[in-house]
């Protein structure tokens, strides 16, 4: 029998090993092949069981509407106390922090000389007056004329001006409270010589307060003086202070197209102070008809939003737009109508036409948690 191996030293015998393994692998996978294939062939009428959802029925609701702005607290009334004439600092009648009342004396400016020269208006005005008498009584019968009559009347009132004109000059050197509020710190010291303008203290009114805001100009038509406004501070959390429109802007700002609003509200237990920074709500007409859906059934993609929808036990893919959220749901402008069932949870295990079991369907909440 001739032998069909190759010779010992030729190429071939060496490729031998590498040809007989390179057979059996074809022959293993050849098998494998075979198996699937039986395998799969014997599956063909097997259909894909339904994918469990959570969906719920769209129902539209009336949403209360708002408009959230970051603002700033403005004191009704304040004011910054200084002198009107210069002088020196002979009595101070407040401590920092104290609440005064309306004209109460606040600092008292050196006033000696204005006081000795009203007393000499008065001694003045003293003998004009009696001047003024005596030639009242005796003109009558001829004694003196209208002429010195009339003179003597008229010494008399500048007498009388030369004393309001001290009084206002005195006036001038008492530092008064214009009305009641609270005192801030003190800036001027027993002794100290003041120019006029400069700053001896403020006074601050705390029992009504303004905040002030900035809303986008697409929410002016929504506006009106008397609109209710929720203020909330992080200094109390916990605190919501109700607030009226008084004022809005009649220009809107050129940089910004931003609207700038006012409302004041009553501060009786002066919690708040003026510069704090708040969060202001402006209550708007209610939205009917609104489409609302929780956050989980929004998906967000490289095309944009969309949505699950259950239409005929199969998952149908819509695009949205949503606007804005409300606590955990989300308000959808455009996509979506009163009556689809929409998927709330499961989507990730749902492929575009695949057959879904809604595992639990509710409506829609009616009102705006």
């Amino acid at each position: 029998m001739l032998s069909v191996l190759p010779h010992p030293r030729s190429p071939l015998r060496r490729l031998f090993p590498y040809a007989m393994t390179l057979t059996l692998l074809t022959g293993v996978f050849g098998a494998v092949f075979a198996w699937r294939m039986g395998r799969d062939s014997g599956h063909a009428g097997y259909a894909r069981p339904p994918t469990p959802v959570a969906a719920m029925v769209i129902r539209p609701e009336t949403l209360p509407q708002s408009v959230e702005a970051i603002g700033a607290l403005q004191a009704v009334r304040q004011v910054t106390l200084a002198p009107e004439v210069a002088g020196r600092v002979v009595a101070i009648h407040f401590e920092a922090g104290i609440t005064v009342a309306e004209g109460a004396p606040l600092v008292q400016l050196y006033d000696a000389p204005q006081r000795a020269d009203r007393a000499a208006a008065l001694s003045r005005n003293r003998f004009a007056e009696l001047q003024s008498s005596r030639s009242r009584g005796l003109a009558p019968s001829g004694f003196v004329s209208q002429e010195v009559l009339q003179q003597r009347e008229e010494e008399l009132n500048q007498a009388k001006a030369a004393i309001a004109q001290l009084d206002a000059q005195i006036a001038q050197r008492v530092i008064r409270a214009p009305f009641a509020g609270e005192i801030g710190l003190r800036r001027v010291n027993l002794g100290q010589y003041v120019n006029a303008g400069d700053a001896l203290a403020t006074l601050t009114a705390l029992d009504t307060l303004y905040v002030n805001f900035s809303v986008p100009q697409q929410e002016l038509s929504r506006l009106h003086v008397g609109g209710a406004v929720a203020v909330r501070t992080d200094a109390y959390p916990d605190r919501t202070f109700d607030a009226k429109i008084n004022a809005i802007e009649p220009v809107v700002a050129a940089d910004t197209r931003n609207v700038a609003v006012q409302a004041t509200f009553a501060n009786p237990d002066r919690l708040l102070r003026p510069g704090l920074y708040v969060t202001a709500n402006v209550e708007l007409a209610p939205r009917p008809d609104a489409i609302v859906v929780p956050a989980t059934a929004i998906q967000t993609g490289a095309s944009g939003e969309s949505a699950l929808l259950v239409r005929d036990g199969k998952a149908v893919a819509v695009p949205i737009v949503t606007g804005q959220r409300v606590g955990e749901r989300i308000v959808v402008e455009r996509g979506l109508k009163a009556g689809d069932t929409i998927v709330t949870a499961g989507q990730l295990r749902v492929q575009p036409g695949g057959a879904v079991q809604v595992a639990d369907a509710a409506p829609a909440a009616q009102s705006a948690r």
